[in-house]
């Protein structure tokens, strides 16, 4: 193909400081410092490349619509990007989308408009800092706006927890990439739904182990073939039984002999297949929290118990129990006479000397 650099754009031709190929329907725009799309971008444009500017925000109608029917392809990598606002990217032949490499710090959920986009392909890598923007992003999958995506990069951004219910509403998803993070766990995170994932990649992130209410979903993932795991930082204490039960029977990591512990200092190093329950020395349950729980409920039950027999035995012994407590007040009342006629003894000074008369 035969690339035309034009200095003024002419109708259907090519924007200035940009490279434009029609047989190939192709425009590239790479390191020509832009501080905007261009607006004049031809409408046969397919594939379009606008990286390495200084480019910092996409307000809406960045790429009209009715301008760039045809645009199916659309890579905005390596550019200073903070700002994409609703509507920027309501294209409705886009299919594929990079936007790796920009510090966003702000993703309009209604980025691809208010219906839903033909999206599927999204990369995010190193994109997604910000923690707001992560929540903005999370919202937009829920929504159901990129129902046809099939695929998610989300590398390389330094991500601790996944917002929660994240992926539900991708059910077309095949590959998600959260590779080269700082993930310490999953519990929060569902992959229900997703029963066309084949590839799921984990490796470079700070997971220590994987709970068996993530094993059981990977294991109901019919189509999940490609799972990597290695360079995590796995703890090798009781609560990796699991994993280490499930990494024997499954077929679905890839290079899971290479996957070693990380600590304890005892374990550094040691193969996680070759891990068995006696190097664990798990006689001390794992799961703490639910023993204490157990064992209050059957205090409880115990107690409630003890109380219930003691009220039948007050029940049965109603007639001996009444009997004593008449015989205690009985007592009581005849020691508290006793006192009594003695204090009216020690008042009456004649009744004192008549009784010091009778002891003489």
């Amino acid at each position: 193909p035969v690339l035309l650099g034009c200095g003024s754009a002419q109708p259907g031709g090519c924007p200035a400081l940009c490279e434009c190929s029609e047989p190939a329907k192709t425009v590239k725009c790479v390191n020509r410092n832009l501080t905007a799309v261009p607006p004049d971008l031809p409408p046969y444009v397919r594939s379009l490349f606008i990286t390495g500017n200084p480019l910092t925000e996409l307000p809406a109608g960045a790429f009209p619509a009715q301008r760039l029917p045809d645009l199916a392809s659309l890579n905005l990598s390596g550019n200073h990007l903070r700002t994409v606002e609703a509507g920027s990217l309501a294209l409705p032949a886009l299919r594929q989308l990079d936007l790796s490499g920009n510090a966003l710090l702000s993703f309009s959920p209604q980025a691809f408009g208010e219906g839903g986009s033909p999206l599927e392909e999204l990369a995010l890598r190193g994109a997604l800092r910000d923690h707001g923007v992560l929540l903005s992003l999370a919202a937009l999958l829920q929504s159901g706006a990129l129902r046809n995506l099939s695929r998610l990069e989300l590398a390389d951004n330094g991500l601790l927890l996944l917002p929660a219910g994240m992926f539900t509403a991708l059910p077309a998803l095949r590959q998600l990439d959260l590779s080269n993070n700082s993930l310490v766990g999953l519990r929060n995170v569902s992959f229900q739904g997703l029963g066309r994932l084949q590839s799921l990649n984990l490796s470079d992130n700070s997971l220590g182990v994987l709970w068996n209410s993530t094993l059981a979903q990977f294991r109901s993932l019919p189509a999940l073939r490609h799972i990597v795991l290695r360079h995590n930082t796995w703890v090798c204490d009781c609560a990796i039984e699991d994993l280490v039960a499930w990494l024997k029977e499954s077929d679905q990591v890839e290079s899971k002999e290479a996957l070693t512990c990380a600590s304890p200092d005892k374990m550094l190093g040691k193969a996680l297949l070759k891990i068995n329950s006696s190097d664990l020395n798990c006689s001390v349950p794992t799961d703490l929290p639910s023993q204490l729980q157990t064992s209050y409920v059957f205090l409880g039950i115990v107690l409630a118990l003890i109380g219930a027999i003691f009220l039948l035995v007050l029940y049965l012994n109603r007639k001996g129990i009444k009997k004593w407590m008449h015989n205690i007040r009985d007592a009581c009342r005849d020691h508290m006479e006793g006192y009594h006629y003695r204090y009216e003894i020690n008042a009456d000074p004649r009744l004192t000397n008549l009784s010091s008369n009778s002891d003489v």
